[in-house]
């Protein structure tokens, strides 16, 4: 079993992934304005489903390859820094949009909000990283069944992503007009969010790979 600290540290870390706006995150808040907030939790619902393909992926083995291929790790550890320093960009360049400014999206069936979310949740680079490079090291064989352990802390991250998500979706509107009504506050969440998706890049462009 994994220790009480390293489920709490990892619980951090999935909260600190999903508080930081991506492509889930745009969705939701988007798709819930432009129809609703059952909408965006229907959205929420194939999110989820992404969240369990990679929750179970990474405990039968995926993840452990691609630990193991130095050159399959590497190639997953560079994409994740180029999309972190893309969405620098898109924060900090003139005229930039900040992720909290959501799209109007057409109105679609339940049975596509779910499709959708579901691909927004697979595609989403954030999510790979979390499964592929930060798990593992969370992860202790001589603390039990790698197995369990690897399920163990994908239901912590499904858990907290999809609590957030749920508030997010519920609260769209009110975030929408807060940020729409403050545009210091707009830009303000711009440069802090764009600084800090590219420190974390470089982080990762430049991070040794583990033993």
């Amino acid at each position: 079993m994994p220790t009480p600290t390293a489920l709490l540290t990892f619980s951090l870390v999935a909260l600190a992934m999903v508080l930081t706006p991506g492509p889930n995150m745009i969705y939701l808040l988007s798709r819930s304005i432009t129809q609703g907030p059952m909408a965006g939790l229907v959205s929420l619902g194939g999110v989820t489903l992404g969240f369990v393909v990679y929750m179970l992926s990474a405990a039968f083995g995926i993840t452990a390859f691609m630990m193991a291929v130095p050159y399959a790790y590497d190639a997953l550890r560079l994409a994740g820094a180029a999309y972190l320093l893309y969405l620098a960009w898109q924060a900090l360049k003139p005229n930039g949009r900040s992720p909290l400014q959501v799209t109007k999206l057409n109105i679609d069936s339940p049975r596509k909000l779910f499709s959708m979310g579901f691909l927004t949740s697979l595609l989403n680079p954030k999510i790979a990283m979390l499964y592929l490079a930060l798990l593992p090291q969370f992860i202790e064989p001589a603390h039990g069944s790698v197995l369990i352990q690897s399920i163990m802390f994908g239901l912590i991250q499904i858990t907290v992503s999809v609590s957030v998500n749920a508030m997010i979706a519920l609260a769209a509107g009110s975030i929408a007009l807060f940020f729409g009504s403050r545009p210091t506050w707009l830009k303000l969440q711009r440069w802090v969010m764009g600084t800090v998706l590219a420190a974390l890049a470089v982080r990762m462009a430049f991070e040794a790979r583990r033993a």
